[in-house]
């Protein structure tokens, strides 16, 4: 008998089913945009709400689900949805939890785009309201909830400052007020973090990053054990919105989810080698990454992550031109926005901010972030050597 709650063999054989499959170890791709009936009773009286049922590609798809199975379980949730893109997944969780005249709590760090859904359209086309906080005392979420507080927004670690939420506390809260809550989960992964568990709604992640893992797909996941909220996302809100992921997509999803616990184990040994070389450089200001024993939240991060994963951000000694220099003398670190997958990336994220968006960040001007992929460290951090020798 199988153990399925263990993470690895949930990613390595649950729903994989092989027996259905000529006995292929790898499940095929269904290719396929509908499904047919052998009467018109069946599918006149078709029932949609039941598991492993299919009858249109924009509603559900049999190698969606398999992934979906998977992400589900390991996040310890009973339902996953997986979407087109994160912010498909995202926007789709805010329209599941809000209606006009909402309001809603949200990490200053939280997903930029998410952050611009809710300033932008929310607030112009819903009547919505949106009020942000830093996130790293209960206080905040306590003085900023209202009696139309439908949701609160966070992201722990945050992917700029790496400042850590009591996911516990914050999750307690939201309950007595009756209050959706909501996680990005994509930093840590359901490998070193399971937000679920301490009470957290809804949990997504972009599976553009570690999930996929390979930098070759774009899409979204949200993960719940709220039937309800799951039945309002797969059945109205997710079929009308069209924001299905489609079948190709979700195969290279299940290839990624086979090595994910190796690929982020090994991010992690990599970033926490890089983080302290880093902190011991003499033209280094600061290194923010969780992993650090010298992280101001250490305590909270041991008691709800098991591990980190491979972004972090350091400030140079100089100025943001200096920062440019740095990130444009790297050679194994490209420049690029995104992170998660195998390749090591750097960008200098304060220089186009403004003293305002600096400060509601919790970074600076010379701010610089890099994702460790899975090249050899010591390539890395001879890489990161030979670039800080441009400051003076």
């Amino acid at each position: 008998m199988k153990n399925f709650d263990n993470d690895s063999i949930i990613l390595e054989h649950l729903a994989d089913e092989n027996e259905k499959y000529l006995h292929a170890v790898v499940p095929p791709v269904y290719l396929t945009s509908l499904h047919v009936f052998d009467t018109a009773e069946e599918y006149l009286h078709f029932d949609s709400e039941k598991e492993d049922a299919y009858i249109y590609g924009r509603e559900r798809n049999p190698t969606v689900y398999l992934a979906e199975q998977k992400i589900a379980a390991l996040e310890r949730g009973k339902k996953a949805l997986i979407f087109a893109s994160g912010m498909a997944a995202a926007s789709s969780a805010v329209m599941a939890t809000c209606h006009t005249g909402s309001h809603v709590i949200c990490m200053n760090n939280a997903y930029g785009p998410l952050r611009n859904f809710l300033q932008s359209f929310c607030t112009e086309k819903l009547g919505m309201s949106v009020t942000f906080v830093r996130g790293t005392d209960i206080s905040e979420y306590e003085q900023a909830i209202r009696p139309e507080t439908s949701l609160i927004v966070l992201e722990s670690p945050s992917t700029f400052a790496f400042s850590v939420t009591d996911l516990r506390k914050v999750a307690a809260l939201a309950k007595q007020h009756g209050i959706y809550t909501y996680l990005d989960n994509t930093y840590c992964t359901p490998i070193f973090q399971k937000p679920l568990e301490f009470g957290i709604d809804i949990v997504m992640h972009t599976l553009s990053k570690y999930m996929g893992g390979h930098s070759d797909i774009i899409g979204g996941v949200l993960v719940s054990n709220d039937l309800e909220l799951a039945k309002e996302l797969e059945h109205t809100i997710r079929p009308l919105y069209g924001g299905i992921m489609g079948p190709m997509e979700a195969w290279l999803v299940i290839r990624g989810l086979r090595t994910l616990s190796v690929r982020v184990h090994a991010h992690q040994q990599t970033a926490l080698k890089v983080a302290e070389f880093l902190e011991q450089h003499p033209k280094i200001k600061c290194v923010r990454y969780p992993g650090l024993a010298s992280h101001p939240q250490h305590d909270l991060i041991a008691s709800q992550q098991t591990g980190s994963t491979g972004l972090m951000t350091f400030d140079i000694n100089g100025n943001k031109e200096d920062a440019v220099k740095v990130v444009n003398r790297l050679q194994y670190f490209k420049i690029g926005c995104s992170w998660g997958g195998f390749e090591s990336l750097a960008i200098p994220v304060g220089y186009n901010a403004s003293p305002e968006e600096l400060d509601f960040m919790g970074i600076s001007e010379q701010t610089i972030r890099i994702h460790c992929g899975l090249e050899e460290c010591s390539l890395l951090i001879q890489d990161l050597e030979q670039a800080l020798a441009v400051l003076s």
